[in-house]
């Protein structure tokens, strides 16, 4: 039957050929490597199969189209044009595909290493600290990669390096013009480098920046996502982490003390206050066990500050409890000591008849 088919079709069932038996061979790889794997859930072996599965395909096409039209030769009947062209495109293609592959592993050892880490527990200081560190990195590589790979492919070409040995005549002015331009972009990068080392802040941190209260939703290679408590996104530039103060309520521990101000009359009863704010942190869940205590902070022209102090696993627990605890003493005073809450006094002054 190959017989009466003209030479083109021929070279094209065999470049065929060749793709199938390589993207069969890759199947079969990645078919075994899922066999291996747990069956209970994603375990960390499949991140990485997952994650290059396509590249891993895409580079196994390119190997077989290679074969096929290698085994062709000039004699296949595939136009001259092609075969001329053919080795660029092939280069270009191995490449493209190995650059994605390699960014592929990167991102599958990244979910493979952190899978061992979990954030969702009380104590996930040293997790975060590593999910911190460990995308940042593998994000930074990524780009570095993506970026090599591109410009490699690019170099394949003779009019590209042409154009590149052009540039390199003038390469003093425009480093510097890049690097003015560049340089917002650059000092982030940097920043993404310095913060994956020190670690101001770590994936899931509570923070307040710029005013707003939020958590570390992500961290990119140039910039951090903080998650402000109304569903808000703030985007920070790590410049700005770098050079700019901020609070971090989450850096050593999760632990937070909440205070509640409370005004009243001079006429309060402190030590029955106190013993109130005893009952209701003992009988309540979000407290931890840690602090509990009340003093009066300021004694004003015509009222009193009291301050009461509570202590909880985490900021958002401690914002709960002390709305609570606010509410629960105001109940108090209102119920037991009505005439403690704040009020304002009013004297007669009454001139002596016999004055005048």
């Amino acid at each position: 039957m190959l017989e009466s088919l003209p030479e083109w079709a021929v070279c094209l069932v065999a470049v065929g050929v060749a793709v199938a038996i390589a993207v069969a061979v890759v199947l079969v790889v990645y078919w075994v490597l899922a066999r291996l794997t747990s069956d209970e859930g994603e375990s960390q072996t499949r991140h990485l199969v997952r994650k290059t599965r396509w590249p891993a395909r895409l580079l196994a096409v390119t190997l077989g189209a290679g074969l096929g039209v290698g085994l062709c030769g000039p004699e296949g009947g595939l136009p001259a044009e092609f075969l001329d062209a053919w080795p660029d495109i092939q280069r270009v293609m191995l490449i493209l595909s190995a650059t994605w592959l390699v960014i592929g592993l990167l991102a599958g050892a990244d979910d493979m290493l952190l899978a061992r880490y979990r954030t969702d527990v009380r104590d996930n200081l040293k997790a975060r600290r590593v999910h911190t560190q460990v995308r940042v990195i593998t994000r930074m590589l990524m780009v570095i990669v993506g970026i090599v790979g591109i410009a490699l492919a690019l170099m394949t070409f003779d009019d590209v390096r042409e154009i590149g040995a052009s540039m390199l005549a003038s390469a003093g002015i425009a480093g510097i013009v890049i690097g003015f331009a560049a340089r917002p972009v650059l000092g982030n990068i940097i920043a993404g480098i310095q913060i994956a080392l020190t670690q101001p802040i770590r994936l899931d941190d509570v923070v307040i920046i710029e005013g707003e209260w939020g958590r570390i939703e992500e961290i990119t290679t140039t910039y951090v996502v903080v998650k402000i408590w109304d569903e808000r996104r703030l985007i920070v530039p790590f410049s700005r982490i770098i050079e700019e103060p901020f609070q971090n309520w989450t850096r050593q521990t999760s632990e937070i003390l909440g205070t509640v101000f409370i005004h009243a009359d001079y006429t309060v009863p402190v030590d029955a206050v106190r013993d109130e704010l005893k009952r209701v942190c003992e009988g309540h869940d979000l407290w931890d066990g840690r602090v509990c205590g009340l003093v009066v902070t300021e004694a004003g022209e015509s009222s009193v500050t009291i301050r009461a102090l509570v202590s909880a696993e985490d900021a958002s627990k401690a914002w709960d409890l002390r709305c609570d605890v606010r509410e629960r003493l105001i109940d108090f005073l209102q119920r037991e000591h009505p005439g403690c809450l704040p009020r304002t006094r009013e004297i007669e002054y009454r001139e002596d008849a016999r004055g005048g």
